[in-house]
């Protein structure tokens, strides 16, 4: 079963969806620039209201080390998403720190982009066709990647179900979306787990 992530959660409503809904993940962005930004401590608020079987990740951006490494430590998330520029040395200097997933994320935009994420050392990958653009990338270049993927960018509850079935991806990763408005939208986030799961 592909998995779904859900991501730039930032109320306590938004807790109730996805507590509801179920996807495996949650996501907090603790990029400053972001409107879906969340503050540390509204995130550790957050993360104490979600159904435990329910895995947060921590979305960043070129952060400092320690910053991300207490944010896990304080048990805020369980999972580090990187969306800059960070390299392998920085994912091998934040595990001798703390001792959980990594998920880096690449735009693609061409083969080479696909050769990168291969590369790449933290235990998964995301591909992506920008930072939150909402827009799809030439799928075709997926097939190129042998390592399991989060597939993110322009999934909507109309496609991600076709997507899904032809790449295969670990798991599907949405936000805006699952959004009306600027905000987290219940039904919109039922539709999107609904098609990805039905059975036919």
């Amino acid at each position: 079963m592909i998995k779904i992530k859900m991501c730039g959660l930032s109320r306590l409503c938004d807790i109730d969806y996805v507590n509801e809904v179920k996807p495996e993940f949650a996501g907090f962005v603790f990029a400053e620039k972001s409107r879906r930004y969340v503050t540390p401590e509204k995130a550790l608020e957050l993360r104490r209201k979600l159904d435990g079987k329910i895995i947060p990740v921590g979305v960043f951006v070129n952060s400092d080390i320690i910053f991300v490494s207490e944010l896990v430590k304080s048990g805020t998330i369980d999972i580090v998403q990187l969306h800059g520029t960070e390299d392998n040395q920085y994912i091998e200097n934040l595990r001798k720190i703390v001792d959980v997933p990594i998920i880096q994320a690449f735009q693609i935009e061409k083969a080479e982009d696909i050769q990168k994420a291969e590369n790449s050392h933290a235990e998964y990958v995301l591909l992506d066709s920008g930072k939150g653009s909402g827009k799809t990338f030439n799928h075709s270049l997926v097939k190129n990647i042998n390592r399991p993927y989060f597939l993110a960018g322009g999934l909507t509850p109309e496609n991600v179900r076709d997507i899904a079935d032809r790449l295969k991806p670990y798991a599907v990763d949405a936000s805006s979306s699952l959004e009306t408005d600027g905000y987290k939208d219940i039904n919109k986030m039922r539709a999107f787990a609904d098609a990805l799961r039905r059975k036919d």
